[in-house]
């Protein structure tokens, strides 16, 4: 099971916090997901890592609505982004929207800090465990987030996408 929780950040301030941690940097990436409508809490997104040269296919079931902390994920690599975002169109899915983000991966022990710089959103630190002990996950995630200065005022429950829903509604 992913365990994770995301928090609104200043990147440039977060990135100082995480390395004074001494939590190890594992890599750069450059990623663009582009997320198909689909009927159901889950999501089903097509992510393309070309500074990688890397893409997957990934669909996520979400535990609990609304909370956007436990998924179920499902993952697979593919030779080309484009092509796999044809066969998911032609299946029936269609494309609802598309994120860009600059992501800095670090690890400390066994907690993925994912520092996200998104186009058109700002910052985000998605603090993650992955674990069968949910409860074990989560008491592990907050006291990571204390040692960063993070609090509950600073979680953000909503996924990307709504939020580019949202931004672009207004």
């Amino acid at each position: 099971m992913e365990v994770e929780v995301k928090f609104r950040v200043e990147f440039g301030h977060m990135k100082a916090k995480i390395e004074s941690l001494g939590a190890r940097f594992i890599r750069e990436e450059l990623q663009e997901d582009v997320y198909f409508s689909v009927p159901f809490p889950t999501q089903l997104r097509v992510r393309e890592i070309p500074n990688l040269g890397e893409a997957f296919l990934t669909y996520k079931e979400i535990k609990d609505p609304g909370q956007n902390e436990e998924f179920d994920e499902i993952e697979v690599g593919v030779s080309d982004a484009s092509k796999t975002r044809e066969i998911l169109k032609r299946l029936g899915f269609k494309e609802d929207v598309t994120v860009r983000k600059r992501r800095l991966v670090y690890r400390l022990d066994n907690v993925t800090f994912e520092l996200n710089d998104v186009e058109e959103l700002g910052g985000f630190l998605d603090i993650e465990v992955i674990s069968d002990d949910v409860e074990e996950a989560k008491k592990k995630i907050w006291e990571m987030a204390g040692h960063l200065g993070l609090s509950e005022k600073d979680v953000e429950p909503r996924l990307y996408q709504e939020l580019l829903k949202e931004k672009k509604a207004t």
